[in-house]
């Protein structure tokens, strides 16, 4: 098999393991959406979640900007540890908010006015770019770490504002809504 042909079969990999874990991760939060909670007789305080949340998204936006700043300085063994930073604090994020919207109802905005535009706007460009740099971050990651480096790079141009997007939003979110928990 030439080197081509390689090329194309490990994208074509990348492609299925980003598809399915797409279909499953953003799945699952669709299917917690739907769910009442489920707190009942826990005895924790699911206020907390959240703010690991934020925690973990703050790490992630960190991590992001190292990873940045690293590449442009062709420091490519840098670069992705902090990509593989990125990565876990995202992981640890999914599994805190997968938990807490499994136990816990949604909670409401209560603020009004101009506040309340700004929330919604920033609060479903946040869920929607959410959705969008799943498959985005898992191909990049598999590009790069396959040393699929053209490709790699021509969608990490995309795959890296988006997340730090993300990351940045999701922190944004949680200030504006923290005080209604």
């Amino acid at each position: 098999m030439s080197a081509n042909e390689e090329n194309h079969v490990n994208d074509k990999t990348n492609v299925w393991i980003a598809v399915i874990l797409t279909i499953v991760i953003n799945g699952l939060i669709t299917i917690l959406f739907f769910m009442e909670g489920n707190d009942e007789g826990i005895g924790f305080d699911l206020t907390i979640l959240p703010m690991l949340n934020a925690i973990f998204n703050s790490f992630t936006t960190v991590f992001l900007l190292m990873a940045l700043f690293f590449i442009l300085r062709k420091n490519i063994k840098m670069h992705r540890r902090f990509i593989y930073a990125a990565f876990t604090t995202t992981s640890l994020f999914l599994v805190t908010y997968l938990v807490y919207h499994y136990l816990a109802e949604s909670t409401e905005y209560g603020g009004s006015g101009w506040l309340e535009i700004v929330y919604y706007f920033i609060l479903i460009s946040h869920i929607i770019l959410a959705i969008v740099i799943v498959p985005l971050a898992v191909i990049t990651f598999l590009r790069g770490i396959r040393y699929q480096v053209a490709k790699h790079r021509k969608i990490a141009r995309w795959t890296m504002p988006i997340w730090l997007y993300v990351s940045v939003t999701g922190v944004i979110v949680y200030i504006m809504i923290s005080p209604y928990y």
